[in-house]
């Protein structure tokens, strides 16, 4: 069985893990916690960044440090995983749903504006498949409207937006170092990106269980104390430890994965210009980063045969979310915005195909292959 995905494995992890627990300091914020953070921060050209144990954890800081109450407004896309809007129910808010692109499966731009109310307080751009949002009209109708931005970029690290990196644009920006992600942690990490100093001091308080140790820690302050509302969000040195030895080979890695995407897009290219299939898009301004590879087949009854098909052939590909708006939580906590044209449609007909660093160039010729052979006759003998 051709595996979907694969936690990214460069050589040197168990190395960096045991000389994280020869220190005797495996706690947050040590050796390679603080390693890895000066490394995103010089990487990305962003003013601060958290390591914390997950990408949910990072949006529901963000959601604290936006003061996110009880009858607030947060705008997203529906399609999205359920974490983008778990963060901001939390905390009382009420999600507003809005249209995806049809072309990137990211919030449409264009809905915005008109979903927004005297309670609106946030915008929350979900970079999907590490393929930006249109963040200057975004970022433009928060200005106007004096709200929040927070990038949910979980799925975009290494990807830029006009030469910025995703996750710098907003006022806050999320990471995932799930291990289904392009860079992990060892299976779970995540990352909060400060680019508004005014959360900085908060950020630090509320990531450290709502004290000022840090400031202790950094001779601000005689003692330390409980002065804020926070939790647990910091990631352990061994975890850190593992996503240094993912960092130290990031380029490497990116392009390994870009390098399979590309095969896919080529390899596939036909198919789409016979009608099977579409194919991803990247719109000008934007680099990608091959976090996934997915094709939108004719409709739901096509994608479930094809994902069936493809299973009996050893090759395990998937679909992705459910949007959230036609869920049961989602009932109860959201609503859509206007008309739901492409969300649902679109969603239904999307297929991802494996993609991980080091996949082979056979499996891909075999997924490829495959494909083909389903949409009868299209394969050159």
């Amino acid at each position: 069985m051709i595996r979907f995905s694969k936690a990214c494995v460069t050589g040197n992890e168990i190395k960096y893990i045991q000389e994280s627990i020869e220190t005797f300091s495996i706690s947050g914020d040590n050796l390679f916690t603080k390693k890895c953070q000066k490394w995103f921060e010089e990487k990305l050209e962003c003013k601060k960044v958290l390591l914390t144990t997950s990408c949910t954890h990072a949006l529901e800081m963000a959601a604290i440090l936006f003061d996110i109450k009880e009858g607030d407004e947060v705008i997203m896309p529906s399609y999205t995983f359920v974490s983008t809007a778990n963060a901001f129910v939390l905390r009382g808010a009420k999600i507003v749903f809005v249209d995806i692109r049809p072309d990137t499966m990211n919030i449409d731009e264009t809905k915005i504006e008109e979903a927004i109310t005297s309670k609106t307080k946030v915008i929350v751009p979900v970079h999907y498949a590490g393929v930006a949002c249109e963040m200057d009209t975004i970022m433009d109708i928060a200005k106007r409207y004096n709200l929040f931005v927070v990038e949910d970029a979980a799925q975009g690290m290494m990807s830029t937006y006009k030469g910025k990196a995703l996750g710098t644009i907003g006022h806050l920006g999320a990471f995932s170092f799930h291990e289904t992600k392009n860079y992990t942690s060892a299976g779970e990490g995540g990352l909060l990106i400060i680019n508004d100093e005014n959360f900085v001091q908060r950020a630090e308080i509320i990531r450290e269980k709502g004290t000022n140790r840090s400031l202790f820690f950094r001779g601000m302050v005689d003692k330390y104390s409980w002065v804020d509302i926070g939790s647990s969000y910091l990631m352990n040195d061994v975890s850190a430890a593992y996503l240094w030895g993912n960092l130290e080979k990031a380029d490497e890695i990116n392009q390994n994965r870009l390098n399979s995407w590309q095969k896919y897009y080529d390899g596939l290219k036909e198919l789409e210009n016979r009608g099977f299939i579409e194919l991803p898009k990247i719109p000008d301004g934007c680099v990608q980063n091959a976090h996934m590879f997915y094709i939108k087949v004719k409709d739901l009854e096509e994608r479930t045969a094809l994902l069936d098909y493809l299973k009996r052939n050893d090759i395990y590909a998937v679909f992705h979310y459910v949007p959230l708006h036609s869920s049961e939580a989602g009932l109860k906590f959201s609503l859509f915005s206007k008309e739901d044209i492409y969300t649902t449609k679109e969603s239904d007909k999307l297929i991802r195909l494996p993609m991980y660093f080091g996949l082979d160039n056979k499996d891909i010729e075999k997924i490829i292959y495959k494909i083909k052979i389903y949409f009868k006759g299209t394969v050159d003998e």
